[in-house]
């Protein structure tokens, strides 16, 4: 009897003790890539709350972009908010600073570049890498750590003559799955919450790179408390999530 006592003992405290992060992983039936760009930041805390919960860590594009409080995501009002999701051990890269759209390449070896505004330049290669470069100088001073040599244009698109300039300069651009465009922009009349839930849980597959927003301006519904039973779900299939993989940093 004493033996069966010290056995059931045993086993409960085993039962009680956290699983070892290589357990977990063995036991993942496919990984998922969180990436979220910045957008309005109006659905920030509430994402960051999101992630923690579920012990989630995401890969973090970000520009300087105007924010729902009318100042920008890479304003030092923002540094306790990057430098708490630097703490959770979360990774970042660029989504250029004016979070323009690169348009086309000329022949003369430039790219056009339009910004928010209107307004539209002439960039050349060095100017390209400028505009990733100063999320990476800003995002350094406001937490002490700096980007991951990883970027996403705005929209996600770009041309050749970007993305060549971007990888001389250090810099690997990261797109999304078809299945992981979580659909956070499209208007919410004609793209209900519940059914990009269920498209989302239906469709992404191992690898996938998901790809949604901090806050948008366009849709009336959002879609960032639906992250809550997604990422639940996703879980419940067998998928674990993780940081995008960096290359190796080069001297910028």
């Amino acid at each position: 009897m004493r033996a069966l006592a010290r056995g059931a003992l045993a086993a409960a405290l085993a039962a009680s003790l956290p699983v070892p992060a290589h357990a977990a992983a063995l036991a993942c039936r496919g990984t998922l890539y969180l990436t979220l760009d910045t957008g309005n930041m109006r659905h920030a805390e509430a994402i960051a709350d999101i992630l923690a919960r579920h012990q989630v860590k995401a890969t973090f594009f970000v520009a300087q972009e105007k924010t729902w409080r009318g100042d920008h995501a890479l304003d030092p009002a923002w540094a306790g908010y990057w430098k708490a999701r630097v703490a959770e051990g979360h990774a970042f890269g660029s989504h250029t600073w004016r979070h323009g759209a690169f348009r086309r390449d000329t022949p003369d070896g430039k790219v056009i570049y339009r910004l928010m505004d209107g307004r539209q330049l002439t960039l050349g290669a060095d100017e390209v890498c400028a505009e990733l470069r100063q999320p990476d100088t800003r995002f350094a001073e406001l937490t002490g750590r700096r980007l991951d040599p990883l970027w996403r244009a705005p929209g996600g698109h770009s041309t050749p003559g970007t993305l060549k300039a971007a990888e001389a300069c250090g810099y690997r651009h990261v797109h999304w799955a078809p299945a992981g465009f979580l659909g956070d922009e499209l208007p919410s009349a004609a793209h209900p919450n519940a059914a990009l839930l269920r498209r989302a849980l239906a469709t992404l597959r191992d690898g996938d790179i998901l790809m949604a927003h901090l806050g948008i301006w366009s849709r009336q519904d959002p879609f960032a408390p639906m992250l809550d039973p997604l990422i639940a779900g996703l879980k419940e299939k067998g998928f674990c999530f993780a940081t995008l993989p960096a290359p190796g940093r080069r001297e910028r």
